[in-house]
């Protein structure tokens, strides 16, 4: 095999027919790898969003994918999975693919050559979107209500706004709905400008600040949308919202909502009960 997945979840796709070309048993169970895929995987070295699950069919049998991840095979035919992978994705000399870990045994009819039909569970996509969605929309709005912190210039976000996301996230875990984020205020932080004393002291006042913005944005019913590059899970994607404030473009490989009026409301919570680590907590209510 020499060429990348073909995936179309950036699209929104939750199904699609495709042909097996690898079934390889590994520590982690048997992984299915097929030319083409609707499965969203987890990223290897930024794992925020988590991976479809879903199941591979074939006249009428069926097998349960439990959470899609990448796979790498090197030029030397060493085939690494997920977290075990030891290149970031893209890297040159491996080639990159969607694998499917399956639940349980592996079907007889599960071999290479055979033609399959791929389907994501759509609820729980359609969860996660809003999630990595509301998601951006928090760290955006988050940029703007402490964009009068900085003493220096920590460079720009997609609105333009002082980049606190950049300089301070260190881990962001998406769910259905929502996410949890984590930003360091260290002394590097303080060295690059930011005045934590300030933010910590007016920290209610910053949060209403976010959930104003996120009610407006919420209220435009702005269209959201990836765009791609190419059609393989290597190429280049991201996310673009057309906010009253502008378009936000942001490098993102995970799945979004076609509109913010999928949303109900979108809000969140501050803690800084270590005044070293700000945990920004993003709830999203979906529209019915």
């Amino acid at each position: 095999m020499s060429s990348s997945t073909v995936v179309s979840f950036a699209g929104g796709d939750v199904s699609g027919s495709s042909t097996v070309a690898r079934v390889e048993s590994t520590s982690a169970g048997t992984v299915v790898v097929v030319d083409a895929t609707p499965f969203h995987p987890v990223d290897h070295t930024w794992p925020d969003q988590p991976g479809d699950s879903g199941e591979i069919a074939f006249e009428g049998s069926a097998v349960r994918v439990t959470e899609a991840l990448m796979v790498a095979v090197s030029d030397e035919g060493e085939f690494a999975v997920g977290s075990d992978i030891p290149a970031k994705r893209g890297a040159e000399g491996w080639t990159w693919l969607v694998g499917h870990p399956l639940e349980g045994e592996t079907p007889s009819w599960l071999v290479e050559g055979a033609r399959v039909e791929l389907s994501v569970d759509s609820s729980r996509r359609a969860g996660l979107s809003r999630g990595h969605t509301a998601c951006h929309l928090a760290s955006l709005a988050l940029d703007l209500a402490l964009a009068d912190l900085w003493r220096k210039d920590p460079g720009e976000d997609a609105l333009g706004a002082p980049n606190f996301e950049g300089k301070a996230n260190q881990s962001s875990r998406i769910h259905a709905d929502g996410a949890v984020d984590e930003y360091r205020l260290g002394k590097s932080l303080r060295r690059a400008g930011f005045d934590t004393e300030t933010f910590a002291a007016t920290l209610a006042e910053r949060e209403a600040s976010i959930n104003a913005r996120l009610a407006d944005w919420v209220a435009s019913g702005a269209s959201s949308r990836v765009v791609t590059e190419g059609p393989t899970i290597v190429d280049s994607r991201s996310w673009h919202c057309e906010l009253p404030e502008g378009t936000a473009e942001i490098l993102c490989g995970g799945t979004h909502v076609a509109s913010l009026a999928e949303f109900v409301s979108i809000s969140v919570t501050l803690d800084l009960t270590d005044p070293q680590l700000l945990v920004m907590t993003t709830r999203a209510v979906p529209a019915s």
